[in-house]
């Protein structure tokens, strides 16, 4: 007899929100006995900086958890908990590895009611952390990098229902609502990998990896960065030994959920495919050992046992497998794989950008000719003895994981053609190679930086820089060459020599659109051509930062049907959004006057000779100008959203 289906409201998840809690996490614990707890909680970013979280926790008297009320509570207690433990275990010159029973006590009491490890998790960080109450640093930055998983948790949600449909409709037989559910599936997938790529908005990678990373990390695996023998959980009867993995999207029931739904098997890291055996439904396939399954043991009770049971009865891709003759359930099918694959790709290309390359610098760093002072040890300041395997906050070897948890994406692919584009499988007669996604044939990354094309190379650790840079001079050189060779041939009846000038013409388009491009990191833009810089006005970061908060608040209001909360957020969202077109006209204005000064300036500091004088002009005119190109950028993307 097959296991029923699972139902969402006997593990208390939403259709609508998915993993999210079903009410809007609590700011503070109600209880004024708390009190305590709240203000480290409240003050953390303070006693950080001021080295003096440890002295503060030692001083704590040892709370009951007694009068914890409701799961609300609970989980707000664990919030508190994970955030000041690992404050406590980063927060200095060296990691501390025991724990004091002040906080060992309450946290191991907290953790054995939510079912979930004593250490900080994907859930106690994002999910019960909603509306970004807690951060380490108290920066836009790390708001912002929680904000994101958040909003990818919320839209993710309602594939929660809709693929228990196609399982049910999959064991009726029916092709057309699984492909129907498929399709959305795929567009929900598709939205998803949008939402990731918003992480460039607002979270720097030098403050990512040097200021956020290290408190996020974990106790296992941690040797090099000073915790050998993990944590010392210290209750005051028999102190134990813990090593657990930090937070790491691995943890997301969500991300997971896909996986599952779809039929994707990951194997430990390194581990070649098996041959493929063929699994029935309502029997549970052969145990799979490996990062991603053990960070199941990291989820929410209910969490966890909901994915066992979806495990029990998915039958999506046994369905798909046994009706290859459905073209358009099979390429509904391979939808879904490749945007969960491009997905994975682009997280890839985010941890080049935010890990690898900044690991470069922060190794470069260390060298002891560059070394002023002795930096703290921590996940950012350490250098692998291993180079090859730079680790995350879950303890994890990081690229070696991540890629080959986005090939196992592809394997299922029906179709011949999507087992090409998704694998590694070899090229159908009559196809085109195709190197992978987002990757050179030779498995280095790539990623487009504030200087061009940057190749990131996880094996030797190496960054290098592609010389494929234009400028407008060149596009100009080029443009009118074009031309030329163009009007010769018209003159000579050379096709040859006109194909050619209409080749060089279009050349110099692309150019010239590469001279004009700008590139956006934080609150700054960047010219790639000439290396200026212009810091965005004031108005248009609180204006921008106002708009996700009230677009938060929005959600959040609808989400609980609390009109007031709602109202606020529609409020806020239209001030930030009046706030930051005035921002942006500013700029514009001061970026076409700077623009016009500095080349006025230029030419008469040319005349004289003054070349220190000239320098200084071109420096505001180039300023002026990426200032210009910025806000314009940024104003013709709002016009057409």
């Amino acid at each position: 007899m097959l296991a029923p289906v699972p139902d969402l409201a006997d593990y208390g998840i939403s259709p609508d929100h998915g993993f999210l809690p079903s009410e809007l996490p609590l700011t503070a614990l109600p209880d004024p006995y708390y009190t305590r707890w709240e203000a480290i909680a409240s003050n953390l970013q303070g006693l950080l900086l001021s080295k003096r979280i440890r002295e503060t926790v030692d001083r704590l008297p040892t709370l009951s958890t007694s009068y914890l009320q409701s799961e609300g509570e609970w989980r707000r207690a664990y919030v508190v908990l994970v955030f000041t433990l690992h404050a406590y275990v980063w927060g200095g010159h060296r990691p501390e590895e025991r724990i004091p029973p002040q906080l060992t006590i309450p946290l191991l009491e907290v953790c054995d009611h939510l079912e979930l490890p004593p250490v900080a998790t994907y859930a106690g960080v994002y999910l019960n952390n909603l509306t970004s109450v807690n951060t380490f640093t108290g920066s836009l930055d790390e708001q912002w990098f929680y904000l994101v998983s958040v909003a990818i948790e919320s839209r993710g949600g309602p594939t929660l229902p809709l693929m228990l449909r196609a399982i049910s409709a999959a064991r009726k037989g029916q092709s057309g609502i699984v492909t129907e559910c498929l399709h959305e599936m795929a567009e929900r997938l598709d939205d998803i990998g949008a939402l990731l790529e918003r992480m460039y908005e607002n979270c720097d990678p030098y403050v990512f990896y040097n200021r956020i990373r290290p408190y996020l990390a974990g106790s296992k695996n941690m040797a090099e960065a000073g915790l050998p023998d993990g944590l010392l959980y210290d209750d005051g009867k028999a102190p134990k030994y813990g090593q657990y993995g930090g937070g790491s999207n691995a943890q997301s029931s969500l991300i997971q959920f896909f996986d599952i739904v779809l039929g994707v098997e990951h194997r430990p890291t390194g581990e070649k495919p098996q041959t493929p055996e063929t699994n029935k439904e309502g029997v549970a396939g052969r145990p799979r050992h490996g990062f991603i399954q053990e960070m199941r043991s990291y989820m929410p009770g209910p969490h966890r046992r909901f994915l066992e049971h979806v495990n029990a009865v998915a039958n999506i891709r046994e369905f798909v497998e046994a009706r290859r003759s459905d073209k358009a359930l099979c390429i509904a099918y391979d939808a879904c794989l490749y945007m969960l694959r491009t997905m994975r790709d682009k997280h890839i290309q985010m941890v080049s950008r935010y890990i690898i390359i900044q690991s470069k610098g922060a190794r470069e760093q260390t060298q002891p000719a560059a070394r002023s002072s002795a930096k703290p040890q921590n996940l950012a300041s350490t250098r692998p003895v291993d180079k090859k395997k730079l680790r995350g906050t879950g303890g994890t070897a990081l690229i070696p994981f991540l890629k080959q948890a986005r090939d196992e994406t592809g394997e299922p692919a029906i179709d011949a053609w999507a087992r090409r584009l998704l694998g590694d499988a070899p090229v159908p007669s009559g196809f085109a190679a195709l190197s992978k996604i987002g990757e050179n044939s030779d498995g280095h990354i790539e990623v487009v930086g504030l200087s061009g094309t940057w190749a990131a190379d996880e094996k030797k650790n190496t960054i290098t820089m592609a010389d494929n840079n234009s400028s407008t001079l060149k596009s100009y050189v080029d443009s009118a060459t074009g031309l030329a060779q163009r009007a010769v041939g018209t003159v000579t009846g050379s096709s040859t020599t006109q194909v050619e000038g209409q080749t060089t013409q279009d050349q110099s388009k692309s150019e010239h659109a590469a001279s004009h491009d700008t590139a956006k990191l934080g609150h700054v833009t960047a010219d790639p051509q000439t290396g200026a810089t212009a810091q965005d006005n004031p108005s248009r970061n609180t204006g921008s930062w106002d708009q996700t908060v009230g677009s938060a608040k929005e959600s959040v209001g609808n989400f609980i049907g609390n009109e007031n909360i709602r109202r606020q957020g529609v409020e806020q969202n239209a001030a930030g959004k009046e706030a930051e077109a005035k921002g942006q006209l500013k700029d514009l204005g001061e970026g076409v006057g700077d623009r016009a000064q500095g080349k006025l300036g230029g030419i008469g500091a040319a005349v004289v000779g003054d070349r220190e004088e000239e320098e200084k002009w071109r420096q505001i005119h180039d300023e002026g100008k990426v200032r210009q190109r910025g806000a314009e950028e940024d104003i013709d993307k709002k016009g057409g959203a």
